[in-house]
């Protein structure tokens, strides 16, 4: 391990699945009848508001009851201890990384618990319902709506995602589908650029075949594990 000093990780629904919070897609990708695009597109915003809002506010209420499990506690002992650089990019809106004490972390699809102003541009943290639609607490406008990526829009801070992987020595992906772009792509970006890979995932993904290692079985498991070799070194 004395080669690795900048790691990217990458984590999926499989990290917080083990809290008791559902994939996003869990029951055969429908809400009350709706497909889950029906209420995670833009154009689903415009046509009915408040079946889009009601839907965040039930996932956000429901995040809030969930506790960090061993694989967030994991990971943000290693962002803790780390010496090098390090970047958890996760694809989930939960706020369980950054509960469990991780404090490198970037949401490239949003949070649940942060609300958008389309009016000011400005994001605030929020834990109640915005079906009330409540005015924006810094401009007073009612253009709230969920900080999260909808289908068909850019996920955030891809420059500064692919900067990490420019430098990064190791490529890690916990708990991933591997069937999601742009993130399914990042292992092959970072081993063209040279960095190691590593797949943690409960079972092979859809992209096992591009890392150099993988191993399989339950986060809570097989992430506090690797984390202790790579702290041991």
């Amino acid at each position: 391990m004395d080669a690795i000093r900048n790691i990217v990780i990458l984590t999926g629904a499989g990290v917080s699945a083990e809290s008791g919070i559902d994939t996003f897609r869990s029951e055969g990708g429908l809400w009350e009848q709706h497909r889950v695009e029906d209420v995670a597109t833009p154009e689903a915003f415009a046509r009915d508001p408040e079946l889009v809002l009601r839907f965040y506010d039930m996932r956000r209420a429901a995040i809030q009851t969930k506790e960090p499990n061993a694989a967030h506690r994991a990971l943000a002992r290693l962002d803790a201890e780390w010496a090098g650089e390090l970047l958890i990019v996760t694809q989930n809106v939960d706020d369980l990384h950054e509960r469990a004490g991780a404090r490198r972390v970037l949401h490239m699809h949003g949070e649940h618990l942060n609300a958008w102003c389309t009016e000011c541009d400005v994001r605030s943290r929020w834990i109640g319902p915005l079906i009330e639609r409540p005015p924006c607490p810094r401009c007073g406008a009612r253009a709230l709506r969920p900080d999260v990526v909808w289908f068909g829009e850019m996920p955030y801070g891809m420059e500064d995602i692919f900067a990490a992987l420019r430098k990064a020595d190791l490529f890690v992906s916990i708990g991933t589908s591997g069937a999601v772009y742009p993130a399914a792509g990042f292992v092959r970006n970072a081993r063209d650029l040279g960095a190691a890979t590593l797949e943690l995932n409960l079972e092979p993904s859809q992209g096992t075949a591009w890392f150099d290692e993988a191993r399989h079985g339950p986060a809570t498991r097989i992430v506090p594990e690797w984390v202790e070799q790579m702290l041991k070194g």
